[in-house]
Formats: C-alpha cells, sequence, structure tokens
C-alpha cells in the first residue's frame, strides 16, 4: 500500500469534514465550514477540486450535486503522516516522537489511562 499524500492544512480541514460528515456535496462541505469561518462557496468548489486532482479525494458523477469523499481513511492518513513526522525529525524512533508529545502539554488521566492500555497490549 502507497502511503497517502501529505496534505496542506486547509485540505486536512476539508478532510476532518469529509470523515465527519462522510460523502458530502460541496454544499454541504460549505454550509459546515461556514459555521466556523466565512468561505465562499465557489472557493469550497474549487479546493475540492484540487484535492481530487492530487488525489486526496474522489468525486461520484452520478448525480446532479456531485458527492466528494476521503480518498484514504483516517487512520491511513494519521499513519502516514506519523511515520513521514517520525522519519524526518526523529530519525526513525518512535519512542523519541512520544517522549517528544508528551513532554509538549499537559496529558490529561484519561489520555495517560489509554497510553498505559495500549502499552499494556504490546507486552
Amino acid at each position: 500500500m502507497t502511503r497517502p499524500l501529505k496534505p496542506t492544512d486547509v485540505e486536512l480541514k476539508f478532510l476532518r469534514i469529509l470523515w465527519d460528515l462522510g460523502p458530502s456535496t460541496v454544499k454541504e462541505v460549505h454550509a459546515c465550514l461556514n459555521r466556523r469561518e466565512a468561505y465562499a462557496y465557489t472557493g469550497v468548489l474549487r479546493m475540492l477540486q484540487v484535492m481530487l486532482d492530487k488525489g486526496l479525494v474522489t468525486r461520484d458523477e452520478r448525480q446532479r450535486s456531485h458527492v466528494y469523499a476521503p480518498a484514504h481513511s483516517r487512520a491511513a492518513m494519521e499513519g502516514g503522516l506519523v511515520a513521514d513526522l517520525t522519519e524526518r525529525l526523529f530519525g526513525g524512533s518512535a519512542a523519541t516522537l512520544v517522549l517528544a508529545a508528551l513532554q509538549s502539554g499537559p496529558v490529561s488521566p484519561e489520555e495517560k489511562a489509554r497510553i498505559r492500555d495500549l502499552l499494556g497490549r504490546e507486552e
């Protein structure tokens, strides 16, 4: 399996919406974005077209309103981005990446419990 492309911050914003909503029309993505900040409809359409060209989304043209969907699952995208970051910034060391993440800010008790649970499963 090839790794997903590395999306920009704006592309990630669009992908998060598509992962949350599921396959959506430009109108639906536009409405969701506009709950947080102002986006022009044509700008949303253009971004989705660019993302289609880059292979980040797919487009179903069977209906009058085209429906866009992420080309990669959230887990696949996260895995690819984490693998790339681990290799480029931490010399391939997952341990160094995890330690840096844990030292970068507060970790909630819930997150600590999840980390302990995951580590316990690995042994």
